[in-house]
């Protein structure tokens, strides 16, 4: 299977640069996977397509404000650091870029020197592992001194940092937003659970696959990048219920999906957990965790739109991108969402 299979043409002028002004009016197409049939509808109408005794699952991950711009001190040259995971110790996995400038023992200098980091490793693509280098709590010094890491097809400034958080964001920890979950307000969520639909939370650090092309021909020859996750007993138990009553698991977006599949992969049943995965959806893939999947339109020829694909149909998922675009949907992370079901 080749990765071109997985290319549409896409009309850039559709990629959304902002958030849209309230979370849960953007736009919602339904897809169903048997028909392919499509339907057009606002988010806020998700509500109707949940049924009582149903789950929702939601990626609570938070995303760090990860981007750092700072000087080497030896020649005070511009570099720019994107922490992707933290490996422990203070060493996180980084992509840096100039790349080539970065070598063992670079030190980058970050805010008057409020935050340093050393090279420590240097591995291929542009990533470096650093060491960090500072008096008091990481995560105060990031609020001061880092920003969001966008993804580069976002070129507008973002005015409130917290729109590239979903309003649950909770465990700290991704190097980029669950983005199927932006549509979500505190008020819909309020509403899905009182209409009798379980809302649960799972955990899965979005990491370097988000910011890496598939540089490969062939799919089968990619290989994912692991990232953490994790699933607490509680969820564990409320979803086997789910399960056993006959009623559906609903994933919200491609993070909660693969963490979902890699826990039913591994154990066969939901349980308390937590590791790394690196798993792989593609056309051929069976699943086993899911009934349903909230999503935004994704990148032309990227894992995402493999797995959405394997979720439907490739030609529906083609199809209905196709149908995004005649109808103008805003497409990517601050973009408009999907229903497949």
């Amino acid at each position: 299977m080749k990765v071109s299979d997985f290319d549409y043409p896409l009309d850039e002028s559709l990629i959304a640069q902002t958030p849209i002004l309230k979370r849960d009016e953007s736009r919602l197409m339904v897809l169903s996977r048997k028909t392919g049939e499509v339907s057009h509808k606002n988010f806020y109408d998700i509500i109707d397509y949940l049924n009582p005794g149903d789950a929702l699952v939601l990626n609570d991950t938070k995303v760090i404000p990860a981007r750092l711009i700072g000087v080497k001190e030896e020649t005070n040259a511009i570099v720019e650091v994107l922490l992707l995971k933290d490996k422990g110790d203070n060493i996180w996995t980084t992509l840096a870029k100039p790349a080539k400038r970065i070598k063992v023992g670079t030190i980058v200098s970050f805010g008057d020197s409020l935050l340093k980091a050393e090279c420590v490793k240097v591995e291929e693509d542009g990533i470096r592992e650093f060491k960090l280098i500072y008096d008091g709590i990481l995560m105060e010094i990031l609020d001061k001194l880092g920003s969001m890491p966008l993804p580069p097809y976002i070129h507008e400034k973002l005015e409130d940092k917290d729109r590239y958080q979903t309003v649950y964001a909770k465990n700290i920890g991704s190097a980029a937003a669950p983005t199927a979950g932006l549509h979500f307000t505190n008020e819909l969520l309020e509403k899905i659970k009182e209409k009798g639909v379980k809302v649960l939370f799972i955990t899965l650090h979005v990491g370097l696959g988000t910011f890496r092309p598939v540089m490969v021909s062939d799919i089968k020859d990619h290989e994912m990048h692991s990232e953490y996750y994790s699933m607490t007993k509680e969820v564990a138990d409320e979803l086997n219920k789910v399960r056993e009553n006959g009623k559906r698991i609903i994933a919200v977006g491609t993070t909660s999906t693969r963490t979902l599949e890699t826990i039913m992969t591994k154990y066969g049943k939901f349980q308390e957990c937590s590791g790394n995965t690196n798993i792989f959806i593609y056309p051929g893939y069976e699943f086993k965790g899911i009934d349903g999947l909230i999503t935004n339109f994704h990148l032309p020829k990227s894992t995402l739109v493999m797995l959405v694909s394997a979720f439907s149909n490739k030609e529906y998922i083609i199809n209905a991108y196709m149908i995004a675009q005649k109808e103008k949907y805003r497409f990517f992370s601050f973009g408009d969402a999907m229903l497949i079901i």
